[in-house]
């Protein structure tokens, strides 16, 4: 066998044995944990809600009962070339690195919403092993779910403070309703939330919380998204003081 030929079988082995250990180590798509009962009426509307084992609240990420508007704008700030990548924006980490590295900080991570999925999957330290650990895990997951179901699955695990779980969970307990209907300070804050949720929660901290919401407003703006009328809009608006009560009335 000649050098071209070492090579191919070379490749082919490596391409078996990471298809083997694909199949040895899948994705622990499992752990996205229990999901909060809600039980409605004939119409649909909510009548009671049940924590978790755990207590938390966490409902599916149902993409019908989220505001599209919402999940392209989440896509817009976390993952603008989410629908056509495989698991890992190559591009975009690498301009993460260079902003980090110009500015002496780290600016973003350029973690994909699959690796951030990943992550919330399997929680670790970060560093740069779990940063490798949860690229190969993006593109496992890339091979068993569509896109659709990986926006369904991080919108029902994505943390916002607390006990609450998923932007369905964020929305009923800050603002009170469902996240089929969001206002344009509601998006904002329910996208910048998640990236710092115990020091943006509004009901413990609403001046880191408006101040994160801003800021992702004005990218949103910066994106064609938002208008500069949007933004001043959002700024203007109070953030929730409390959380609301669940769903709670009786059924028969």
């Amino acid at each position: 066998m000649g050098p071209a030929g070492r090579l191919l079988a070379a490749f082919a082995l490596l391409v078996g044995a990471a298809f083997a250990l694909d199949a040895i180590v899948p994705p622990p798509l499992e752990r996205a944990g229990e999901i909060s009962a809600l039980v409605t009426d004939r119409a649909g509307k909510p009548l009671r809600a049940f924590p978790t084992d755990d207590g938390r609240w966490r409902f599916h990420g149902d993409l019908g009962r989220i505001d599209p508007e919402f999940i392209e704008a989440l896509i817009r700030v976390e993952d603008k070339r989410f629908r056509q990548h495989k698991g890992t924006d190559w591009l975009g980490m690498a301009r993460a690195g260079l902003d980090s590295a110009l500015s002496g900080r780290v600016v973003s991570g350029g973690s994909t919403i699959t690796m951030q999925t990943a992550r919330m999957l399997e929680p670790r330290d970060r560093n740069i092993g779990s940063k490798l650990i949860e690229i190969v895990r993006a593109h496992q997951i890339e091979r068993r779910l569509g896109k659709d179901e990986i926006l369904a699955l991080y919108l029902t695990l994505t943390p916002y403070g607390g006990n609450l779980e998923g932007v369905r969970a964020a929305s009923w307990s800050y603002f009170g309703h469902e996240a089929d209907r969001l206002s344009d300070d509601e998006i904002a804050l329910l996208i910048a939330l998640p990236q710092s949720p115990e020091a943006r929660r509004p009901d413990r901290r609403p001046e880191q919380a408006a101040r994160a919401r801003n800021w992702v407003a004005q990218k949103l703006a910066n994106y064609g998204v938002f208008s500069e009328a949007d933004v001043a809009d959002v700024a203007a608006s109070g953030v929730p003081g409390r959380r609301r009560d669940f769903p709670d009335r009786a059924w028969h």
